[in-house]
């Protein structure tokens, strides 16, 4: 996108936008767990649908790309940055329903997308549903969750996700029930549609259980991932995809890669499955590393590691010297 045209999709997000929520070449390591990444053009906080609508109606008129984000926490920037739009939905679009009865007995809570999955968790325990203890501790949103069908310890959320609202590029409103999601592991049909696909809001039904038991899961979850996962460091959480009938953390440390670093990134010498960003890296060295850890672990069993993060973006400009 070219000088001219970001001046112009500013102002035309001006019209309907703050101010205060637009940025220009904000650097997207503000936006990511990974802490890197190059500077997003323009940058858009949402905070209603009207918002996210005259969002998208600005980069048709203007022909320009967009990319939407959450949280963050499954996103790997590119040092280049990203030169369109992007629309961050984040804690201004995160309102959360009170539970409501259904005539099964069970109970329905509503969340609009940019609300952490922890929130929607808390509610959850506040009120005794159960159902839901997996996801605590998971540093997304709701609306990445059900992008890639996030899941820990057995559960997944296509297990208590009933309805999602969505709103395409084109504008068009969109509504879906749990079976029209296509959701399988780390994927959901807003994966693969051909049309960009924002989620604005994301149902979930809970089933009442004992407070003490849904509490004491919860915190059995988080002690267990203080004590295997390196969570007071930049990451992405899990860097790979578990392959069929293995575990990719297993795969990489039996490789001998733990500890192994490519500048300022780092395979975590407590879970091999989480590449970290330690010493301040590019996303060069988390590409590199990635890299490595996909190729050594192929020469030794054959088994080609994917990755789970999603890689945006564009490399850094090369300048000769």
């Amino acid at each position: 996108m070219d000088f001219s045209t970001a001046e112009k999709l500013y102002e035309r997000l001006r019209e309907s936008i703050p101010k205060k929520q637009l940025f220009e070449n904000v650097p997207m390591s503000r936006y990511t767990t990974l802490h890197l990444g190059g500077p997003a053009r323009v940058l858009c906080e949402i905070a209603s649908p009207d918002q996210l609508n005259a969002a998208f109606a600005a980069a048709r008129e203007l022909d320009v790309a967009v990319t939407l984000i959450g949280n963050g926490s499954n996103l790997l920037v590119k040092d280049g940055g990203i030169p369109g739009l992007v629309i961050h939905m984040g804690d201004q679009f995160a309102e959360l329903s009170a539970p409501v009865p259904l005539p099964d007995g069970r109970f329905a809570i509503t969340a609009q997308a940019g609300a952490t999955l922890q929130k929607l968790c808390n509610v959850a325990m506040d009120h005794e549903l159960t159902g839901l203890e997996f996801a605590s501790g998971i540093p997304g949103t709701i609306g990445g969750a059900v992008y890639m069908n996030a899941g820990a310890y057995g559960g997944e959320m296509k297990d208590v996700v009933s309805h999602v609202t969505a709103v395409e590029c084109s504008g068009k409103n969109a509504s879906y029930e749990i079976g029209d999601l296509r959701m399988s592991y780390r994927h959901s049909r807003f994966c693969d549609d051909e049309e960009l696909s924002a989620i604005t809001s994301v149902t979930v039904v809970l089933t009442k259980g004992d407070g003490e038991t849904i509490q004491a899961t919860m915190r059995e979850f988080s002690a267990r991932r203080r004590e295997k996962q390196p969570l007071t460091l930049p990451s992405c959480g899990s860097t790979f995809r578990r392959p069929e009938g293995q575990f990719a953390g297993t795969l990489i440390d039996e490789a001998g890669l733990k500890g192994f670093r490519i500048g300022g990134a780092c395979v975590s010498p407590l879970h091999a499955g989480f590449l970290v960003n330690d010493e301040n890296g590019t996303a060069a060295d988390y590409l590199a590393l990635i890299n490595h850890v996909q190729r050594t672990v192929q020469e030794k069993t054959g088994i080609l590691l994917i990755p789970e993060v999603r890689i945006l973006g564009e490399d850094a400009p090369i300048h000769n010297v």
